[in-house]
């Protein structure tokens, strides 16, 4: 399958078949989900020019893509009792720039000029250590347009793979917050959280290239700090921080010792604001293979997903005992659908 066509593929739901989109959303609900994301992790006006799309037609597919999940919302509550509109919160789904490119590169950085050192070659090496930050943002595409504004509860930058993008989102978030100002209530500003990803338990961007990987240190005093010293050419210090930091794409098996140093650093922060909320959505318990680019399912899928579930609710109860944060958003990721978070939801309430 051609680059062209993934694209295509993973565009046209929201243009020709909507409903498959809508029903998927009432599936999580249904499941016990209270929070669902738009799916536009992968929409950016590259991709949907690679599809064969204007750039008119990509801005009313982004909307689209809003208004499906805002009525699926409005199905849930009817056929549910006891369920309002304001208990069903739309997260705004927006991937980093490596998430729009072939092949992706949200899960190692390897990003073309002038966003990084160098576009990935399969003949290696790849480096993502850059010097310089950029900022590729879609936002102005949600926010100019009072509709889909209104349908979105909050935003959600994931998969973050490089502090630098952390940094320009920042960034952007904090130019969003001075246009949304003098717009009054009809614009009112949205809470977000910035998630970064944890491939084999480790970060992907590197301090330097060749260099070791930033750590969870690191990686948090990005997110809701001001930066690290290790990297003092990506300043933070000038753009707003985030209500939540998230992981998310990261396997279950790595996630408890990333959960704990993440607790830790976040704890040593002082930013005189309350504290953070965090979004936690690991990836499913299958296992993927890089040579084969498949998953390989485990032979009891229904003990796995047990055993997700179970596993994931435990670390959230001891991260809650920590006293860090202000409230979480837990969830999944890669390969895990309505029956995980069925399963999640049940252990998480007893």
């Amino acid at each position: 399958m051609s680059p062209l066509t993934q694209i295509y593929l993973l565009n046209r739901p929201i243009d020709e078949d909507p409903e498959a989109i809508i029903q998927a959303h009432l599936a999580f609900l249904r499941a016990g989900a209270r929070i669902i994301s738009t799916s536009t992790y992968q929409c950016a006006f590259a991709t949907f020019e690679d599809a064969g799309y204007s750039h008119s037609d990509a801005v009313l597919l982004m909307h689209k893509s809003v208004k499906l999940a805002a009525e699926a919302r409005i199905r849930f509550v009817d056929e549910t009792n006891g369920i309002k509109i304001e208990d069903i919160k739309i997260a705004l789904s927006l991937g980093p720039f490596g998430a729009t490119l072939q092949p992706a590169q949200e899960f190692d950085g390897f990003y073309p000029p002038p966003y990084g050192p160098q576009s990935y070659s399969p003949l290696g090496p790849n480096n993502n250590a850059f010097t310089d930050a950029e900022k590729n943002i879609r936002l102005r595409v949600f926010s100019n347009d009072i509709e889909t504004w209104a349908h979105v509860d909050c935003i959600a930058f994931e998969t973050m793979p490089l502090v630098r993008e952390i940094t320009a989102v920042r960034g952007a978030m904090t130019i969003l917050q001075r246009e949304l100002a003098p717009r009054g209530e009809r614009f009112p500003w949205k809470p977000w959280w910035i998630s970064a990803v944890w491939p084999e338990g480790r970060y992907p961007h590197g301090k330097v290239p060749g260099g070791e990987r930033m750590s969870v240190k690191d990686v948090v005093a990005f997110i809701i700090g001001k930066g690290s010293g290790d990297v003092t050419h990506l300043a933070v210090d000038r753009t707003i921080a985030p209500d939540g930091l998230g992981i998310n794409c990261t396997s279950m098996e790595h996630l408890a010792d990333i959960l704990k140093e993440t607790d830790s650093a976040v704890a040593k922060i002082k930013n005189g604001k309350t504290k953070p909320w965090l979004a936690v959505y690991p990836n499913g318990g299958e296992k993927y293979d890089s040579i084969s680019r498949t998953w390989i399912q485990a032979r009891d899928p229904q003990a796995q997903r047990d055993d997700w579930a179970k596993g994931l609710a435990s670390l959230i109860k001891e991260s809650r005992g920590r006293g860090v944060w202000d409230g979480f958003i837990v969830g999944g990721c890669c390969k895990t659908g309505p029956e995980e978070i069925k399963s999640l939801s049940q252990y998480l309430a007893a």
